[in-house]
């Protein structure tokens, strides 16, 4: 078997003096470039609302409805695909040398996204059907579904994208992610320079032109990771496409057991979001356009906390793997304490300066948008109250699955998010004066339901026996 030579921040040797101090300094080395590579992400995705918002308010709302089912297909694949990042971090915890085991675990999680990838493209291939059941205007809900079935096509190589990613940043590579990802950022925004309005003698297309964009700059990152992997020599001697058709049954069940309650988890969060977008578009053109921006911008601030949550997983399941239960609490709470620290900024920020951000998506002086920028600043305020619970559940859920713990936090997901969540956003959207404003406090309610129990769960681990390997 071929040795390995990892980093001293990865190498389980470096477990053994590890104190709060020190585990925060790691936290920090490793969640820093996955958080920027999950900011650079954001920023593809902002780039197709830029565009598709300069065709109008009916074209942004359609891209919105179709965005959020591709979004919520994605985060269950990602869910279940992400359960290789704890595997290989407990695996190197063990022993540093786990070459053949590592690749084992990136391989099955390649198929799944292959597999899984193409069960979301069929389903949205019935996108007129759901656009009907969920009660959207007739116009918006045609120009969704073609859009729909169009654009679920970037999930196949966006899905493989963020295997490599994981398997890259799960060995100290996360720069790699942030590189990458900066890089789709040119080819999102020229592809849509070119393709929505008609450049370079090119057809404008509209928003099947911002389609073709998204399957184009998912193409270009796979492309990307695999160089990546091939030219760096510590990545490469894992042969992660090596004998790729070759299955490894026992490990596929692994990942499953773990992925499938993670994505559900997923699931659940991004479910309560699509969920809400829906609820707006009961509400009017003006309230979805409006929830779209105002989300977009939540997401953006969710980033860092996600990013830090990630790191969590990888830090939590090397302490984990080499059996240091003392390291598992410090790594967890630097990582919570971390994320504390930058949801207090983001919230300041929404809350002193709400237009400067929304200007960065639409005219917020042009009359036509008056409407939708007054809804938008509501729905702003409300976010910026549930900033703080919204990084505390991705992190301390992050923390969990390091320990692989995903079944509890799976359940605490489906009451916090839906129960608590979703029930209040409908009764408070649809049956109140507040409308969309009450949309959003439900989405408050829900998170901060889940991020008390989590962290809760997170704090009685040692009780529930949890960091135990």
């Amino acid at each position: 078997m071929a040795t390995q030579q990892l980093p001293s921040t990865f190498r389980p040797s470096t477990f053994r003096p590890s104190t709060f101090r020190s585990e925060l300094g790691a936290t920090l080395r490793l969640a820093g470039p996955l958080a920027l590579a999950n900011l650079l992400q954001m920023a593809v995705f902002a780039t197709d609302v830029i565009f598709v918002a300069r065709l109008g308010q009916q074209a942004l709302a359609a891209s919105s409805l179709a965005i959020a089912i591709v979004a919520l297909m994605m985060m269950g694949i990602n869910g279940v695909t992400g359960a290789v990042a704890p595997l290989i971090a407990a695996e190197i915890g063990r022993r540093s040398t786990s070459v053949r085991e590592v690749r084992r675990s990136a391989r099955m999680a390649l198929w799944i996204a292959v597999l899984f990838s193409l069960g979301a493209i069929a389903i949205s291939q019935f996108g007129d059907w759901l656009m009907e059941v969920t009660g959207q205007e007739p116009e918006v809900a045609g120009l969704a579904a073609h859009f729909l079935k169009i654009v679920s096509i970037a999930v196949l190589p966006m899905t493989i994208a963020n295997v490599l990613r994981t398997f890259v940043s799960a060995l100290g590579r996360p720069i790699f992610a942030t590189v990458i990802t900066a890089l789709a950022i040119g080819v999102n925004a020229l592809g849509n320079y070119v393709l929505v309005f008609g450049h370079f003698g090119f057809p404008a297309l509209g928003l099947m032109g911002s389609a073709l964009a998204s399957i184009t700059t998912a193409s270009v990152m796979v492309l990307a990771y695999a160089l990546a992997i091939r030219s760096d020599r510590r990545l490469r001697r894992y042969h992660v496409f090596g004998r790729i058709w070759r299955p490894e049954w026992q490990r596929l069940r692994q990942i499953l057991a773990l992925g499938l309650p993670i994505a559900a988890t997923l699931i659940a969060e991004g479910g309560l979001f699509s969920g809400a977008a829906f609820l707006m578009g009961r509400l009017g053109e003006a309230q979805l356009a409006a929830h779209t921006v105002a989300l977009q911008i939540a997401a953006f601030a969710f980033q860092v906390p996600f990013g830090v949550g990630q790191a969590a997983t990888i830090r939590v399941g090397y302490h984990f793997g080499a059996g240091n239960r003392v390291a598992v609490g410090q790594a967890g709470w630097a990582a919570i304490t971390v994320a504390m620290i930058f949801m207090v900024v983001s919230a300041s920020t929404m809350l002193l300066a709400p237009r400067f951000i929304l200007s960065a998506y639409v005219d917020v002086e042009a009359p036509q948008n008056a409407v939708l920028v007054g809804f938008a600043l509501h729905f702003l305020f409300v976010a910026a109250i549930f900033q703080l619970t919204d990084g505390l559940q991705a992190v301390a859920a992050g923390a969990l699955r390091g320990i692989q713990d995903t079944r509890v936090p799976m359940a605490i997901a489906l009451f916090g998010y839906w129960a608590a969540g979703f029930a209040t956003s409908a009764v408070l959207g649809l049956f109140t004066p507040l409308e969309g404003v009450g949309v959003w406090i439900g989405l408050a309610v829900g998170l901060t339901v889940a991020a008390v129990m989590l962290i809760a769960r997170w704090h009685w681990r040692e009780e529930f026996h949890l960091d135990r390997v």
